[in-house]
């Protein structure tokens, strides 16, 4: 599995506020989204989301976005690992992703760019 970067997952009460700072942070202007009522901003290294608290709480428990070139290859491995797959891979509107559990517990999503 080829690990390409990480994003790291940041909720926000109000996302515009939150937008230009991290634009002018990271040097780039947000991707905007929105998925489940929850407003995402991609912005370099950062993905900012705002929403209804029922939505971000289960948002926290994920530590980070990991971008892999192949979600069914760390689907795959990770299963053989021992990792406790929670959701997908399910289509995204930039590829897809998969929730995943590993063995210590922490929560990661990832995600490829191989279309949606």
């Amino acid at each position: 599995m080829e690990i390409l970067g990480a994003t790291l997952r940041i909720c926000v009460d109000d996302l515009e506020t939150a937008v230009p700072f991290y634009e002018r942070l990271a040097g780039g202007t947000a991707l905007r989204f929105e998925r489940g009522g929850v407003k995402v901003a991609a912005i370099g290294s950062f993905l900012l989301m705002s929403g209804p608290e029922a939505e971000l709480e289960v948002l926290r428990k994920v530590t980070a976005t990991i971008a892999v070139k192949d979600v069914e290859e760390a689907h795959r491995l990770l299963a053989d690992l021992g990792a406790q797959i929670i959701a997908g891979p399910v289509p995204t509107p930039v590829g897809r992703n998969l929730l995943v559990m590993h063995p210590d517990g922490t929560v990661f999503e990832y995600a490829d760019q191989s279309g949606a």
